[in-house]
């Protein structure tokens, strides 16, 4: 399925369960209590930071036309597909960090080595099984929802024309 994950920062209360979710999801056993003790430690692709009063859950938004694959030297940051995420491989990232001077959501992130970069794949392995992305799966308030492109583009359409009728009526 191709989506997005969509963030409503006014349900987000900071827990960082999506954080959690994400590095266990990333971990080589996927278990809470083996990812604990594992080396390298799991890193989450899903961070926390503070706008204002709130906190947003920050995440790879997969652009359209995403600087951070047109600038990789390497092709390791790539599109699977024309609709799919922005996804890394590793065997082919020598961590130059151009990926990270590009994205304007600061997303990817340079291992504590600088020899590879890591960032979100939207869990596309959950995605292929049906499943949502772990961090969705792990906010209990729905501060992040994963909707399907069809979705979206009803969405944005729907609000959209509830706009344009509203200011055609008022005007």
């Amino acid at each position: 399925m191709r989506g997005t994950i969509i963030i409503d920062i006014d349900r987000c209360v900071a827990c960082k369960r999506c954080v959690i979710e994400c590095a266990i999801a990333h971990s080589e056993s996927s278990n809470i209590f083996e990812a604990a003790s594992e080396y390298p430690a799991p890193k989450s692709r899903v961070s926390i930071q503070p706008w204002g009063s709130f906190s947003v859950p920050v995440q790879c938004r997969h652009c359209e036309g995403a600087p951070c694959a047109i600038v990789c030297p390497t092709g390791a940051m790539h599109r699977i597909d024309k609709d799919g995420p922005v996804i890394l491989d590793n065997s082919l990232c020598v961590g130059c960090g151009s990926c990270a001077l590009v994205c304007q959501f600061g997303v990817p992130r340079i291992t504590a080595d600088r020899k590879a970069v890591y960032k979100c794949d939207l869990c596309i392995d959950r995605l292929e099984e049906g499943q949502e992305p772990a961090c969705v799966s792990a906010c209990h308030t729905d501060a992040l929802v994963f909707v399907s492109t069809d979705e979206l583009k009803k969405r944005y359409s729907k609000s959209f024309s509830e706009r344009y009728r509203g200011a055609d009526a008022s005007g």
